[in-house]
């Protein structure tokens, strides 16, 4: 499903506040029917919803295949689901949702939405309970064995590949009669690629630091 975060109540709050994650799905597929089922324990609250994403970063090629891993980030979400039903905030969130994808593109679209389109379209709010986070950056972590062995580290490559995600050339469509690309999309992907592309390298540069434990805030 597509999501993103968001407030109805205040448009205008970023990540720093208290957002509400909206889902975009079909209007009877099995979330959605279970959301507006009457006999839910929880029906007060909403369907009781854990929402989980990741993005791969690069992969870390250590000197033994134990010490492989990822340069990752992730999330998981703890909250509770209701369809929404209130006509402009379900706008609102298929507004989101798709400028979440490709910015600009819900007002570069014929819009709004028809009667059928709506009909046939559902979404979830979210409200979040609580969540959690992980993320690993970095090169490889060998032990220090291996590390000081120079027969294993004068034969075997160690380092990480960088993995992200690169929009290619707009294709048309057979019945596009725009004949150039949008000034909003072309300079939207040329950032995006670049971003990623920055990204990748980052995250395989940036050692991360031992988590603090409570001994070492005493």
């Amino acid at each position: 499903m597509l999501g993103q975060m968001g407030s109805f109540a205040r448009p205008s709050a970023d990540l720093g506040d208290v957002l509400d994650l909206y889902l975009h799905g079909y209007v009877s597929s099995r979330v959605m029917n279970l959301s507006r089922d009457p006999s839910s324990p929880e029906e007060n609250k909403g369907l009781p919803l854990c929402v989980a994403a990741s993005h791969v970063d690069g992969l870390v090629l250590a000197l033994t295949p134990n010490a492989h891993s990822y340069n990752y980030r992730s999330a998981v979400l703890f909250g509770h689901a209701t369809v929404v039903e209130d006509v402009d905030e379900k706008l609102y969130a298929m507004e989101l949702i798709t400028d979440g994808v490709v910015p600009q593109r819900w007002a570069n679209t014929r819009v709004p939405p028809n009667k059928a389109e709506m009909s046939s379209t559902s979404v979830l709010r979210v409200r979040i309970s609580n969540g959690s986070a992980k993320i690993r950056s970095g090169p490889p972590s060998d032990d220090k064995g291996d590390k000081d062995d120079r027969d294993v580290v004068s034969s075997v490559w160690a380092g990480v590949v960088p993995v992200h995600t690169t929009l290619g050339e707009p294709i048309p469509g057979p019945y596009n009669e725009v004949g150039k690309v949008p000034e909003y999309l072309a300079e939207w992907r040329k950032g995006y690629n670049q971003a990623a592309h920055e990204e990748a390298i980052t995250a395989a540069n940036t050692v991360m630091q031992p988590k603090k434990s409570k001994d070492d805030d005493e």
